[in-house]
């Protein structure tokens, strides 16, 4: 079984155009991202998939490998899957989805997601969430919760605060019960990646804008790992300067 990392990496950000190129502390994002991966000693191979020849050059300055994907991808999945065929990543393979946006991404919270399937041979789909520790970040629309079983498998995210503390007032929420914020890198196994690409858009999924909710609605078992969340994603012109003085403060 081998692990195939994925940074699907698009030129055409809404909030931040031509984001993978943006420079933090005298290296663009991609190749942050990039260089966090390299570290992960059980990933096979490293590949960025995007639609822009800008950032396949970029790729190749810093002498990574990158695949040029189609313009039409309307999701990271997307992208993953065509890259995974043209990477000739074999059934039973694992494809890591891997964010373009989280330059300081820790890899030993890849190695866990990594770990999921190396513990458990059943597991088709893992993920990662990390314990929320602020009234911001549990009441934020933006910072999506999940709720897990007892078997580890996520049973539903929601951009709404699950669950609900029926009892309590919410100022005091954190204090009577732990939440879960959902950590956006995703693994699956090439033949269930297949599978998803083919899936309409669910009901649940139009409700609360999160591609991982088609997958639920359709049957398939998300597991998870907990982690400690010490990234920084970057959506917008504050989070590059956050970025940038974290780089310059840890002299990265």
């Amino acid at each position: 079984m081998n692990f195939i990392a994925i940074i699907p990496s698009r030129f055409a950000s809404t909030r931040l155009p031509g984001k993978p190129l943006l420079i933090i502390n005298k290296k663009s994002m991609i190749e942050r991202v990039y260089s966090q991966v390299l570290k992960c000693n059980s990933i096979t191979e490293i590949c960025v998939a995007t639609d822009n020849q800008e950032i396949i050059l970029e790729v190749k300055k810093f002498d990574g490998k990158a695949i040029f994907t189609s313009e039409s991808h309307t999701t990271g999945t997307e992208r993953c899957h065509e890259a995974a065929n043209k990477l000739g990543v074999s059934s039973n393979d694992v494809v890591l989805n891997i964010q373009g946006d989280e330059p300081f991404i820790d890899p030993q919270n890849i190695e866990k997601l990594i770990d999921i399937f190396k513990k458990n041979p059943s597991v088709k789909i893992a993920s990662l969430v990390s314990k929320i520790k602020n009234e911001e970040e549990l009441f934020n629309p933006n910072c999506p919760k999940v709720i897990i079983n007892n078997d580890g498998k996520a049973i539903y995210f929601s951009r709404n605060t699950i669950p609900y503390l029926r009892d309590f007032p919410k100022e005091k929420w954190l204090l009577n019960n732990t939440f879960y914020k959902h950590i956006g890198i995703y693994a699956y196994r090439k033949d269930v990646l297949k599978s998803l690409v083919k899936l309409a858009q669910s009901s649940w999924e139009k409700a609360e804008s999160l591609e991982q909710l088609r997958w639920l609605q359709n049957g398939f078992e998300i597991f998870v790992a907990e982690v400690q969340d010490n990234g920084i994603s970057v959506d917008t012109e504050d989070d590059l300067k956050k970025a940038n003085d974290y780089a310059l403060k840890n002299q990265l």
